[in-house]
């Protein structure tokens, strides 16, 4: 693959000259051997406008234009074409620094070592340490800057709260660690549970909010905060709409596992749910007028003596260190996911496992909150997805057995319902021979779900033309497998599986070529963490109120008891991040 041909070496193109020929070793050195010098960057040489880059990004831009002229077809992986959608391009390409690929975080591409100056010098990152006295100094030299309310993680939480709280009047600041937005809901690849929509009244489908609940309390085995999960389910249909109202399209249903009805809103075509919420969630941020702070993370959250919230320690990769002052803080930081350390010491067994999660799924919001006297619930429970990509952190999303993907085991059998919840389907693979499984389907399904056909671009696919080639390319036993396909065809055909009684049975599986991906149990979501009540407010260890600070989405526990639903995540953020949002604008604009 030859990335450095990417954009047609969009740097060196600017003289007319390779890289090689210009005898420069990083991005700042080349343009300036060009004549442009700093300015080609700054504002002033030598400094950054804003912690978000945007100068620079804008610098960027006006030269080379947006990723839709970057983007190049050609390229087998193009990186200005992914799910992360329209990032800043300081989030790879470093003016002084050796740049980062930030594809592979999650992937393993070939190409890392190809993108431009990527013999530059490394240096350690910005947010490498904790500097407790630097914090206190920030403190002492008391609020550099007011606003109304802030919202720490810029996931789908963190804008939904910031969107609402915008709109209900008050001044928000949104700040986010990483050089883009997005968080784990840039990975959510399945959608986002809600009952009693139109899209379901369209569709035929009979559900209730009442069916919602039974649903989610069976899926976490009955130790959900009821009044969580209630207002979850009241309050699904109305996030779907807001969504909606933010460009959101959601007319695509399915079923994902431990629902009794198709009730997983996505958008129409099979796109991925989460990178199409964030970047619509992006657009209307800019348009209400959110501020978002890039690579600005909270350090610590300040209370005075009555241990109320006044305020927010940042640590912004060029400012430094400042006291950010409000009267109300929501916590939408995710969960710990990616955080070994943690994950070690809440579940031991899970100590290695590999992880789905955004590099930036490290519990800091729980740290921020045990720091001045926050409650937690269920703070162990952490739930492994049973569908990762074997040699990968690439989740394979429910949707794939939820459209009508089996799952065999090494041999090539049947072994468990695929749409049971992800802690009994994860116990299942984890008895296998191997410890995985194959996810098993045809063309109809490759056809019918994009992210399928992103798996595949992705090379994570084996394809024949019948099964029992499917299967020595596989390792399977071949007859065992043809047996498996015969049976379960025959199966969805009389809608009757009589072996293991799976009551959504979409397609066959009959027309060739026949695909199958491997796939293993992963760290997927920690469903414990902050204990809110029901106006998102975070509690304290008496459970009382800690005025001024909320809380939305994975940094919370009380939702999804011991096993989160598919689907069940994003209702999650859209709807406790509204609440969070709204009780946070009303805290800080009364008189």
């Amino acid at each position: 693959m030859k990335f450095a041909v990417l954009s047609g070496l969009i740097l060196a193109c600017l003289a007319n000259v390779s890289i090689a020929e210009a005898k420069v070793n990083d991005l700042a050195s080349f343009h300036n051997d060009k004549g442009n010098g700093c300015k080609t960057c700054h504002k002033v040489a030598g400094k950054v406008a804003d912690d978000s880059e945007s100068y620079i990004n804008q610098q960027c831009k006006s030269c080379h234009g947006g990723y839709d002229k970057l983007k190049n077809p050609q390229l087998a992986i193009d990186p200005h074409n992914s799910h992360l959608g329209d990032i800043n391009c300081t989030s790879c390409h470093k003016g002084h620094e050796k740049p980062v690929f930030y594809c592979n975080e999650c992937h393993s591409f070939d190409i890392g070592a190809k993108i431009p100056f990527a013999d530059a010098k490394a240096k350690e990152p910005w947010d490498a340490k904790w500097d407790q006295e630097k914090i206190q100094q920030a403190i002492a030299a008391g609020p550099k800057e007011q606003t109304d309310v802030i919202v720490i993680g810029a996931g789908s939480a963190g804008y939904n709260a910031a969107i609402t709280a915008k709109q209900a009047g008050a001044k928000v600041i949104l700040l986010e660690k990483a050089p883009f937005s997005g968080g784990n809901s840039m990975l959510a690849a399945g959608g986002m549970n809600a009952a009693g929509t139109a899209q379901q009244k369209a569709h035929h489908i009979n559900d209730s909010v009442q069916s919602f609940i039974n649903d989610a309390m069976k899926g976490g085995r009955y130790a959900n905060d009821p009044k969580l999960v209630e207002i979850l389910a009241k309050q699904s249909a109305d996030g779907i709409k807001w969504l909606e109202s933010m460009g959101v399209n959601m007319d695509d249903l399915k079923r994902s596992g431990g629902a009794s009805v198709d009730r997983t809103h996505r958008p129409h075509g099979g796109l991925s749910v989460g990178p199409t919420i964030i970047q619509h969630l992006r657009k209307a941020a800019d348009k209400f007028g959110v501020e978002t702070r890039l690579n600005s993370r909270a350090e610590k959250l300040v209370v005075d003596d009555n241990q109320q919230i006044v305020g927010v320690v940042v640590h912004g990769k060029h400012s430094g260190y400042y006291l950010l002052a409000a009267k109300s803080v929501v916590l939408s930081t995710g969960g710990y996911g990616y955080n070994k350390q943690m994950i070690a010491y809440y579940r031991p067994t899970f100590q290695g496992m590999t992880s789905s999660n955004n590099i930036t799924a490290t519990g800091d919001g729980i740290t921020l909150a045990k720091a001045i006297g926050a409650s937690m619930t269920d703070i162990d429970w952490i739930q492994a997805h049973p569908t990762i990509g074997v040699d990968s952190r690439i989740l394979i999303s429910e949707t794939v057995r939820g459209v009508g993907a089996i799952m065999v085991n090494q041999q090539g059998s049947r072994f468990i319902n695929e749409l049971t919840t992800r802690d009994r389907a994860s116990d299942a693979i984890l008895k296998q021979p191997g410890r995985f499984a194959w996810l098993v389907f045809d063309n109809q399904l490759y056809k019918k779900a994009k992210m399928v056909r992103g798996y595949d671009h992705l090379k994570m696919l084996k394809k024949a033309d019948s099964v029992a080639e499917l299967a020595k390319l596989t390792g399977m036993v071949p007859n065992t497998l043809e047996q498996t396909v015969s049976n379960y065809n025959s199966y969805q055909k009389s809608g009757d599986d009589q072996a293991f009684h799976r009551d959504n049975m979409p397609l066959n599986l009959t027309q060739p070529p026949y695909y199958a991906v491997k796939v293993a149990p992963g760290i997927h979501h920690t469903m414990g963490g902050v204990a809110i009540d029901t106006k998102a407010e975070v509690l304290n260890l008496q459970s009382w109120p800690i005025k001024g600070l909320y809380a939305a989405g994975e940094v919370t526990g009380g939702v999804h008891g011991y096993n989160r639903l598919g689907g069940n995540a994003i209702a999650d953020t859209v709807v406790f991040g509204r609440i969070a949002g709204e009780n946070a604008a009303a805290n800080a604009l009364k008189k």
